[in-house]
């Protein structure tokens, strides 16, 4: 039996680890300091101590220690017995435990992103799960605050794509009692973000309930706010965002300069006196309380409001038919 540790100097360690891989010693005692990439074939069992309290990515790196050659190999992940385990650490060793044919470390950083949030890119905040928008999603993202921040620093000279701000505290997501594997919730993730049209998403909910039958509510708005979306990037809306008790529709500058004031108050009078038309600088802004109203029902209100923008132009008959 021989140790190995970050405190030992350089040349302590090349010693123990030439001899362990001459066969000089059968039992090689470590800390995590072999994740960096040690590699002996002939090593063929591992056990790892107090495996629950180490990171998902880190056991996948011990794991692949073992199982270089060509004979069967062993990973134990042990954890004290009686010990109540956390539930991210419940998550990380049922990951490592599933996740065993060759080429998994792809879905294991896909699991670790899910259990930990994708977090702050450039702080140490971790927040959030990329399970509600899909690793497609959270990268385009990604690319696309990178080149709105590009333009704002003058680096690029191009028109930012139209896009719409939705900020709505509802269920809005796929469940996976609804469809598990993982990488089919992402690629339905990624068809409900390229939606442009609403044949897209009329294309896209036929799919689905061919493909995996009826879906949940979750789902269904799911798809209202993609249908949303659409109408909104119509019709000129910029935000549509939930703060406490109301609903706010802001509406761009050159839209609203065409917008007919008493045919919006007439769309918005449908709803009673809980759809308030207003103005916001220059821009039109229209605001739904939602104080004891169900979502569904709030929900199908901010979605009339924003469709039936296009009938409160000026020129435009019968606004609420």
């Amino acid at each position: 039996v021989v140790c190995a540790h970050g405190q030992m100097t350089e040349n302590e360690l090349e010693t123990v680890m030439i001899g362990f891989l001459a066969g000089e010693f059968d039992v090689l005692v470590s800390t995590t300091i072999i994740e960096t990439g040690v590699d002996i074939p002939n090593v063929n069992t591992l056990i790892v101590y107090d495996a629950d309290r180490m990171g998902l990515s880190q056991l996948y790196q011990l794991r692949g220690r073992v199982g270089r050659s060509n004979r069967v190999a062993y990973a134990y992940f042990t954890y004290r017995k009686d010990k109540v385990l956390t539930e991210v650490a419940e998550k990380r060793l049922q990951a490592i435990k599933e996740f065993t044919e060759l080429g998994s470390g792809f879905k294991i950083a896909m699991r670790d992103l899910s259990i930990r949030g994708a977090g702050n890119l450039l702080g140490a905040q971790q927040h959030g799960f990329i399970d509600s928008v899909g690793f497609d999603l959270y990268s385009q993202m990604l690319k696309e605050a990178i080149e709105e921040r590009k333009v704002t620093i003058g680096v690029a000279g191009t028109a930012a794509k139209k896009s719409v701000e939705i900020d709505l505290e509802i269920d809005a997501y796929i469940p996976d009692t609804y469809i598990k594997d993982g990488h089919q919730k992402i690629e339905m993730y990624k068809r409900f973000r390229g939606a442009e049209s609403l044949d897209d998403i009329e294309e896209l909910e036929s799919e689905m309930l061919d493909r995996f039958g009826e879906y949940p509510e979750e789902v269904a708005s799911l798809f209202q706010i993609a249908e949303m979306k659409v109408y909104a990037l119509l019709n000129g809306v910029e935000q549509i965002k939930q703060t406490k008790q109301e609903v706010t529709i802001l509406i761009n500058e050159e839209v609203t300069n065409t917008i007919d004031g008493s045919k919006i108050f007439q769309i918005g009078s449908q709803f009673g006196r809980n759809v308030t038309p207003g103005m916001e600088g220059p821009r039109l802004k229209i605001v739904i309380k939602i104080k004891d109203y169900p979502v569904s029902q709030w929900l199908n209100i901010a979605f009339e409001m924003v469709k039936g923008v296009s009938k409160a132009k000026k020129g435009h008959e019968n606004p609420v038919n």
